[in-house]
């Protein structure tokens, strides 16, 4: 039976227990978007006893910014701060990716200076045209560069929560009538393409997705819109899909006091592909979180705002664990 503080390999990493540190925002960065000895210190006290830390999104464009102190990777000149974060978590024998993130509509003018884009227009945001989807698309695939240089043992890609890869594929968010818009098949098109561009420089490292399953909304993103999307995913070549809220965010009113709300569409998901799945939702039992793995609900369970709480929250859990599995 594999319980949660078992291994598992993913491709040249292994990872050494199923307990993830989901990517959460800190606003720790320096204006620039430049690592701070106060962000990598939050980060070295909650990454001992994780199978996998997943970096807060960095942004891939001064344009996908949505706001300030946030975490950047859209320039050579922060490789030198992320290669020393990578080697100060790598000292724990943690694996690490970086999540990396264009906002879209949810980037801010005031912030960036530009006005936003967007698959179609909503807020401040214009619809971008085809030149400036395949800027975009460059712009993750030079950050992908930029984190596999840095030491990063790979990339996820932000697709859920309402942000620019999310806008496209959800019916809520994506209105063009184009190659980009209206069938599933053309709102999967411009993620997709992201996703072909940055794996040309992942090569052996890991390349994650996190998915918008449900937007929770009755037009919008279903659940089995999303497992089309998943089995698409890992044609492309995802390594590892990480299942989350659509449109309605990382943490829906509706499904509040809920522990593992996001597990139903997880294991919807799994149902489909052959790598391993990310489950997430207000998890703050490790009994619970356990159960989900010894169950095969899930491959890794995505634990955030406890270890925000508690920073040993891992080291604890693996204690009590390993009397009982």
């Amino acid at each position: 039976m594999v319980c949660l503080q078992d291994a598992l390999q993913v491709k040249e990493v292994e990872l050494p227990n199923r307990i993830v540190f989901p990517p959460i925002q800190t606003r720790l960065a320096t204006g620039e978007g430049e690592v701070t000895d106060d962000l990598l210190e939050h980060y070295v006290r909650r990454s001992q006893g994780l199978g996998l830390l997943i970096l807060e999104h960095g942004y891939v464009s001064r344009q996908g910014r949505m706001g300030r102190k946030e975490l950047g990777i859209h320039d050579d000149a922060l490789l030198e701060g992320l290669t020393q974060f990578t080697r100060r978590i790598h000292a724990l024998k943690t694996p690490l990716v970086i999540q990396v993130n264009h906002g879209g509509a949810l980037s801010k003018k005031e912030v960036t200076g530009k006005q936003p884009l967007a698959p179609s227009p909503m807020r401040e945001a214009k619809e971008l045209t085809y030149d400036e989807a395949e800027i975009i698309i460059d712009d993750f695939r030079r950050s992908t560069e930029r984190a596999v240089k840095s030491g990063f043992d790979g990339v996820e890609l932000h697709g859920a929560h309402g942000f620019l890869l999310n806008q496209f594929f959800s019916p809520l968010t994506n209105r063009r009538r184009d190659k980009y818009g209206g069938s599933l098949q053309n709102r999967m098109r411009f993620p997709l393409e992201v996703v072909e561009r940055v794996k040309e420089q992942v090569g052996g490292k890991l390349l994650l997705y996190r998915i918008g399953s449900d937007d929770l909304h009755p037009t919008g993103t279903q659940i089995e819109d999303a497992m089309v999307f998943a089995r698409r995913l890992v044609e492309a070549g995802v390594d590892v899909i990480d299942v989350s809220g659509g449109i309605c965010g990382s943490r829906p009113s509706t499904l509040q006091g809920i522990q593992g709300f996001f597990i139903p569409q997880a294991q919807k998901i799994k149902a489909v592909v052959n790598v391993p799945i990310i489950g997430v939702g207000g998890i703050v039992n490790p009994q619970y979180a356990n159960q989900l793995i010894q169950k095969k609900q899930v491959d890794l369970v995505a634990v955030g705002r406890v270890l925000l709480k508690d920073p040993e929250w891992a080291q604890k859990a693996l204690a009590t664990l390993s009397k009982t599995c």
